[in-house]
């Protein structure tokens, strides 16, 4: 895609990981209210993921963003597929779509 060695992390961690969640901060100590919902809506679904946090990481931070061409973080990634933010996220997880679709890739205990 791009000899960014930000983008090549990246996509080497959404291709190694089933679940991802680029964040402010960590699952066990997010830095966001937005990153902790989504992290706590993976955790209620009973799904494993990576979380990478963008904080840490100023190329990560700023190459996540032009890398899936969405502006904010938290980013949710999931078999390789971007499925987006914070407000996505739960609504997908209210209207039970999230857990579908985690069960239809063979993720999560929900």
């Amino acid at each position: 895609m791009n000899d960014n060695p930000a983008f090549q992390k990246i996509e080497e961690t959404i291709k190694n990981n089933p679940v991802v969640l680029f964040m402010k901060g960590t699952k066990a100590m997010p830095q966001c209210g937005f990153s902790s919902t989504v992290a706590q809506i993976l955790t209620r679904c009973g799904v494993e993921f990576k979380d990478i946090d963008v904080l840490a990481d100023s190329a990560i931070r700023e190459g996540i963003k032009q890398f899936s061409n969405w502006p904010t973080i938290p980013q949710l990634y999931i078999k390789g597929e971007f499925i987006g933010g914070c407000d996505i996220a739960r609504e997908m997880y209210q209207a039970g779509e999230l857990q579908a679709l985690l069960k239809e890739k063979g993720l999560g205990a929900a």
